[in-house]
């Protein structure tokens, strides 16, 4: 009974462990693609450090606003589709071939959003000048130590 009761601790020790490890910042290395762009927020929160004229302020607002109905119109997608998914593996007997094709369809959304993304932040960062980069660089080494 003590090794029982010591083995359950044991396992809910560890538990906590995980759990509190995976809550707490990752020291592995980030996004290979972080240091390359410059993400949205970044560029409206520092428009005036780094002298945004009126044509770009326009130009980013304006994609701006058609990535974010697209991203609602995915978030949605990809809820219902997450949504036929869950129902799919909570059956008693589950049927692989639908599952996977259902997985598909989750991660075929997933590859849109992704893709959406990347483009949103090629068009910021072919849209900024040389100096502009170079000061949202320094921005971003400030904020962000290694």
């Amino acid at each position: 009974m003590k090794l029982r009761t010591l083995f359950g601790c044991a396992l809910l020790l560890s538990s906590f462990a995980l759990v509190r490890a995976q809550q707490q910042p990752q020291q592995q290395p980030g996004d290979p693609l972080a240091d390359s762009f410059f993400p949205p927020e970044l560029v409206m929160q520092h428009q005036q450090a780094i002298g945004l004229t009126e044509e770009q302020k326009e130009f980013f607002k304006s994609e701006f606003r058609k990535a974010q109905i697209r991203f609602t119109e995915m978030q949605w997608q990809l809820q219902d589709e997450a949504e036929k998914m869950a129902a799919l593996v909570k059956q008693d007997s589950i049927n692989e071939q639908q599952v996977l094709a259902q997985l598909d369809k989750v991660l075929g959304v997933e590859r849109e959003v992704k893709r959406l993304q990347i483009s949103l932040m090629i068009q910021i960062k072919n849209k900024l000048t040389p100096e502009q980069k170079a000061r949202l660089m320094e921005i971003k080494s400030k904020a962000s130590p290694r």
